[in-house]
């Protein structure tokens, strides 16, 4: 799971008191990793339960990686549970506009999503036809769960607590987080990851995978590209401590 790291900052961000957040990246179909996790965060409760603890997915839970389907069926089993706050990736909406158009499907398995096909039980060759798209995506359409589809339909794009802001990618610099377009929210790159402005709160974010989660006055990417290295990042905040593992 990678190595403990504490990280510091003048003018710290803060959290409420008695509010607990564990926020956890990109996990791409990495089930396992997901599972290991959640049982480091109910141990620590066990430990030392705050007043509330909030649990913070960063988005893209499916494609890449070898079982986005038990990723889905693990996030809406917790939401039952504990208090969860699952966002939107750039993944999830891949999905949801292949469902609605079949034709996407070549574009699709550039971001991984054959694999996600696979973990529902849909077996596509190498290269389909037109006419096998519209198979392969009519066979996902059955072989979905309601549920996990009524799941990915309502997932917000960003979520605010304290200091903090949570978005999958990240936010456009100079424009105010409420006016955020989920364009940027989910797909932004180097415009905000250069940036050295503050963004009126730390933004914790993933998107861009990183060797190890990357700690910057304005923000933190936690996004270590847990289906190629093994490596899934959680981040627990309370006041203005971070930890990272």
């Amino acid at each position: 799971m990678g190595l403990t790291r504490r990280f510091r900052k003048k003018n710290k961000p803060r959290l409420p008191d008695g509010v607990r957040v564990y926020a956890i990246g990109d996990v791409h179909g990495r089930a396992d990793l997901l599972q290991s996790l959640l049982t480091v965060i109910d141990a620590d409760l066990r430990r030392s339960a705050p007043g509330r603890a909030i649990q913070v997915f960063l988005g893209d839970y499916v494609d890449r990686g070898p079982n986005s389907r038990a990723v889905l069926d693990i996030l809406i089993e917790r939401s039952k549970s504990h208090e969860t706050v699952c966002l939107k990736g750039n993944h999830e909406v891949f999905l949801l506009e292949v469902l609605q158009d079949p034709s996407r499907l070549q574009e699709w398995r550039h971001y991984g999503g054959l694999l996600t096909l696979v973990s529902y039980g849909v077996t596509p060759t190498m290269n389909p036809t037109a006419e096998e798209q519209v198979e392969l995506i009519e066979a996902l359409k059955r072989a979905l769960p309601a549920e996990h589809l009524s799941f990915l339909q309502q997932l917000p794009s960003s979520f605010s607590c304290g200091d903090f802001f949570f978005a999958h990618a990240g936010i456009k610099p100079g424009i105010p987080l409420e006016r955020q377009r989920d364009e940027d929210l989910l797909w932004i790159r180097d415009e905000f990851l250069n940036s050295e402005e503050s963004f009126g709160k730390y933004v914790v974010h993933g998107h861009t995978p990183v060797s190890a989660p990357d700690i910057r006055p304005n923000r933190i990417n936690i996004d270590t590209g847990a289906y190629a290295t093994g490596n899934l990042t959680l981040l627990t905040i309370q006041g203005d401590s971070l930890l990272a593992i």
